[in-house]
C-alpha cells in the first residue's frame, strides 16, 4: 500500500491554516523558525535524509505552522504579481514552493504512522484541520487559479514539453476538482466541510490505533494457545510482559482474519479471537469509530453533489484509470460469479472436514483458514509452518528481494548504519545503479508495535524532482510479529509476498526520473498505484529467485523441489476465500461512497449488512478483509472509493508478468524495458497508454482469472 499524507509530492497540497492566510501581517512572523530546529534548513545527510536523531516530538508543531506560514507567503507572492503568467513564473514557481513544510510533513508522517505517542497524535489533531484549511485557501484563491486557468487556456501556444504539459493538466484538475469554479458561497461552504472531514478522519485513524491495542486477546491459561508454536507462545508471552500483564497477549492484525487462527486447537480462543478482529472498534466506548464513518460518508455524498456528481465514488475516480464508478463495479461484478462458486465449494470441503472429524458444529470464518490448512496439508502435504522454515527474513530481503531488482534492474545496496532512524531494530540500504553510482536511499521497518498503525505501506523521506535536485529516499513498513530474543526471523510466504509487494513500490519510487515533484514516482492514481507492486510479488516464486533466498534456517539446504512444485499446485488453494475478501471489500467501499447527498445518517451495522448481502459473494462464509470499522484505507488513508484498486491493478501486474513470460522472463533487457516505460514514468502519461505502449495490448482480465484458478469470467468494460 501507498501511504501518503497528499495526492502530489509538492506540500502544496497539505499546506497552511485559515488564521495564515487571513491576514498578511501575521505569517511573517510566523514563518520565521528557530534556527535550532532540525527542520529549519535542509538535511546534512546523506541524501538530505531526515536526521532523526536530533529530532525532538516537539519540533513538529512549530516546523509544520512556520512551514505553513512560509508557503502561504511564497503562494501569495505567485497569485498577487503583476507579470504575466508564465509556466516558469507560476507554475514552476508553484513546485518549488513549500519545501520547509514539505520536509517536517513528510519526517512527522513517517514516524507518526510508525512510531507514534500522544504527543505526535496530539500534533495530528491540531494541524489536520489546518492542512486541510490551508489546501483550501491555496486551490480556492481566485488569482492563482486565474493564473493556471490562463496558461491552461493557451497550452497550445506556450511550446511546453511533455512534462510541462502534463504538469499544468494536473495543476488545472487540482483546482478543478477542489472547487476553484464554484460560486463563492459553495466554496466557503467546501471550506467548513473539507476541515470537519479532516478532523474526523484523523480521529478514526486514532481511535482504530487505540481499538486494536485495547482489542487484543489476554489468555492466562497457556492450554488456550494449543496448537502455536513454541516462537508464536514465546512471542505472545513477550507482548503480554510489554503490558504489564500474566499470560499471553495475541495481538490484532488490521485485517478481519488473524494469522494464529490458523493454528489454534481450541475453538473458543480462535472465536474469541476472530470476535475481537471484527468487533474491536464497535464496542460503544471511546474507540468505537462508527459516528465518524456514518458522517464521514455523509458529507462525501454532499461534498460530490457539490461538484455536480451523483456519488462520491462518481467524483473521486474521474481521474483514474477506471474513470468511473461504473467501470469499478462492473469490474468487480464480472469477478463475482466465479469467485462466489469457488467460495461455496470451499466452504462445503471445511465443513465436510468438520464433520468428519465429529466436530458437531458449523464452521465459520473463525474455523476457516483452521481447517483450511488441514486440508492443504492433506491434499497438496503443505505444512506452513514447515514451509516457515525456509524463509528467514534477513535472507529473504538481501538474496530474495535485492536479488530479483539486480537481476531485473541491475540494482545493488549498501547496509547503512550511520543513518538515523525512527526506531533501533530498522534497516537502511543505499541503493547503487548498475554502474556503482549511488542514487538513493531504503529504509525498513519490520516489526509489529502497538504504537504502529497497521498493514504495510511505502512512502518517501524525500521526493526525487531534477528541478530540486533531490533524490528519493524511500521506507517500506510491515507488520510482522517480532521473534522472542535468540529465536529466528522466519516468516510466513504471505509475509515473503508482503515484502516483494512494498518493495515493488519502493521500485516505483527509488526510479522517479521526473522534473517535477508533483508528477514524480509514486503520484499516481489509486487504480495504478498498486500495479508495480501487485506486479512484483511474481518473483518470489520465480525460480531463479526463490532457488537463491529460500534456504532452511538449520540446515542452510535450499527448499526442495517437490516443496515448491506443492506450493504452485496449491497456490489457487482457498483462494475463493482470499481473493474473495478483498473483493468484497472493494465492493463495500464503492457502496458506502455510493451514497447520494440526501441520504440520511446511516446506521452503519444495518448498512454493511445490506450491502455484503447484494453483493453477489458468499460474504456468510467469507467476510470481507475490513470491516467497515476498522476499514483504514478508506475511512482515513486515501483509498475511498479506490479500494478496488488492489484487484484492479492486480489484473494489470498478472497481464504484464505474462508478457514478461512470453518474452524470456528475468532478464535485464525486460527489467529495462519496464523499468523505462512504466517504473520511470510517474504520472506523465495516460496510464492506459503507457500500459498498451509496454504491453501491446490493452490489458486483459485472463491473467488474473488464470492465476487464482477462478475459472472464466466474461471481459468488459
Amino acid at each position: 500500500m501507498i501511504r501518503s499524507i497528499f495526492l502530489a509530492s509538492t506540500a502544496l497540497s497539505i499546506a497552511s491554516s485559515p488564521a495564515l492566510a487571513a491576514s498578511p501581517a501575521k505569517p511573517a512572523a510566523a514563518a520565521v523558525l528557530s534556527a535550532a530546529s532540525p527542520f529549519a534548513k535542509v538535511s546534512a545527510l546523506p541524501y538530505q535524509a531526515p536526521d532523526f536523531s536530533a529530532i525532538k516530538d516537539s519540533d513538529y508543531l512549530p516546523a509544520l505552522v512556520a512551514g505553513m506560514a512560509q508557503q502561504t507567503i511564497e503562494i501569495a507572492a505567485i497569485a498577487n504579481q503583476k507579470a504575466k503568467p508564465t509556466f516558469d513564473n507560476t507554475i514552476v514557481a508553484l513546485e518549488k514552493s513549500g519545501l520547509l513544510l514539505e520536509r517536517t510533513a513528510l519526517a512527522f508522517s513517517a514516524v507518526n504512522g510508525a512510531n507514534t505517542n500522544d504527543a505526535l497524535q496530539a500534533v495530528d489533531t491540531k494541524t489536520s484541520p489546518l492542512f486541510a484549511a490551508h489546501s483550501d485557501s491555496i486551490y480556492l484563491n481566485p488569482r492563482l487559479f486565474a493564473r493556471v486557468k490562463a496558461l491552461h487556456d493557451q497550452q497550445a501556444a506556450l511550446k511546453v514539453s511533455g512534462e510541462q504539459a502534463k504538469l499544468l493538466d494536473v495543476y488545472y484538475k487540482q483546482f478543478v476538482h477542489a472547487g476553484a469554479e464554484l460560486p463563492q458561497a459553495t466554496q466557503t461552504e467546501l471550506k467548513a466541510m473539507n476541515k470537519r472531514l479532516s478532523t474526523l478522519t484523523t480521529a478514526f485513524s486514532q481511535k482504530l490505533l487505540a481499538a486494536a491495542n485495547a482489542g487484543a486477546l489476554h489468555v492466562t491459561d497457556k492450554a488456550a494457545l494449543a496448537g502455536l508454536s513454541d516462537e508464536q507462545i514465546a512471542a505472545a508471552a513477550q507482548a503480554a510482559k510489554d503490558r504489564e500483564l500474566d499470560g499471553y497477549v495475541l495481538k490484532l492484525q488490521n485485517t478481519t482474519q488473524q494469522p494464529l487462527l490458523e493454528s489454534l486447537n481450541d475453538r473458543a480462543t480462535r472465536q474469541a479471537l476472530y470476535n475481537a478482529s471484527i468487533g474491536r472498534a464497535e464496542k460503544g466506548d471511546s474507540n468505537d469509530t462508527r459516528p465518524l464513518i456514518a458522517e464521514i460518508a455523509q458529507l462525501r455524498a454532499k461534498k460530490a453533489a457539490m461538484f455536480g456528481f451523483p456519488t462520491f465514488a462518481d467524483y473521486t475516480l474521474q481521474d483514474q484509470m477506471a474513470k468511473d464508478r461504473e467501470t469499478a463495479i462492473g469490474f468487480l461484478n464480472r469477478l463475482a460469479p466465479p469467485v462466489s462458486a469457488k467460495q461455496h465449494g470451499e466452504a462445503a470441503d471445511i465443513q465436510k472436514l468438520v464433520d468428519a472429524q465429529g466436530g458437531g458444529f458449523t464452521a465459520g470464518p473463525a474455523d476457516w483458514n483452521h481447517y483450511a490448512e488441514q486440508i492443504r496439508k492433506e491434499r497438496y502435504a503443505l505444512d506452513n509452518d514447515g514451509v516457515r522454515q525456509y524463509f528467514e527474513l534477513h535472507k529473504v530481503l538481501t538474496d530474495g528481494v535485492f536479488y530479483a531488482a539486480n537481476q531485473l534492474y541491475g540494482l545493488s545496496f549498501k547496509e547503512r548504519k550511520d543513518i538515523p532512524t525512527w526506531d533501533p531494530d530498522m534497516l537502511v540500504y543505499e541503493v547503487f545503479e548498475e554502474d556503482g553510482k549511488p542514487f538513493a536511499l531504503m529504509y525498513f521497518d519490520f516489526w509489529k508495535r502497538d504504537n504502529k498503525n497497521g498493514g504495510a505501506w511505502m512512502s518517501n523521506l524525500v521526493n526525487q524532482s531534477t528541478l530540486r535536485g533531490t533524490h528519493p529516499v524511500i521506507y517500506n513498513i510491515e507488520n510482522f510479529t517480532k521473534p522472542a530474543a535468540g529465536q529466528p526471523a522466519l516468516i510466513s510466504f504471505d509475509d515473503v509476498g508482503t515484502m516483494f509487494h512494498e518493495f515493488g513500490h519502493a521500485l516505483h519510487g527509488l526510479f522517479a526520473a521526473q522534473e517535477y515533484p508533483t508528477l514524480s514516482g509514486t503520484n499516481v492514481a489509486r487504480d495504478f498505484v498498486e500495479f508495480p507492486s501487485q506486479f512484483n510479488e511474481n518473483w518470489a516464486l520465480y525460480p531463479k529467485v526463490l532457488s537463491n533466498y529460500a534456504v532452511n534456517y538449520k540446515t542452510k539446504a535450499p527448499i526442495p523441489q517437490e516443496l515448491v512444485a506443492k506450493m504452485l499446485k496449491a497456490r489457487t488453494f482457498n483462494q475463493g476465500y482470499e481473493v474473495g475478501e478483498v473483493l468484497e471489500a472493494a465492493r463495500l467501499d464503492l457502496d458506502w461512497h455510493s451514497l447520494k447527498a440526501d441520504a440520511p445518517l446511516q446506521d452503519v451495522d444495518k448498512f454493511e449488512t445490506d450491502a455484503l448481502a447484494a453483493s453477489g459473494f458468499d460474504t456468510g462464509d467469507v467476510p470481507p478483509r475490513y470491516r467497515t470499522n476498522y476499514f483504514l484505507h478508506i475511512w482515513a488513508n486515501g483509498y475511498a472509493a479506490g479500494y478496488y484498486a488492489y484487484p484492479w491493478t492486480r489484473m494489470l501486474g498478472q497481464d504484464a508478468f505474462a508478457w514478461f513470460e512470453e518474452h524470456g522472463g528475468l532478464t535485464r533487457a525486460n527489467g529495462q524495458r519496464f523499468r523505462d516505460m512504466i517504473l520511470s514514468r510517474g504520472n506523465t502519461l495516460d496510464y492506459a497508454e503507457m500500459f498498451r505502449a509496454f504491453a501491446g495490448r490493452d490489458p486483459s482480465i485472463n491473467a488474473y482469472v488464470d492465476y487464482y484458478g477462478l475459472g472464466t469470467a466474461p471481459e468488459g468494460k
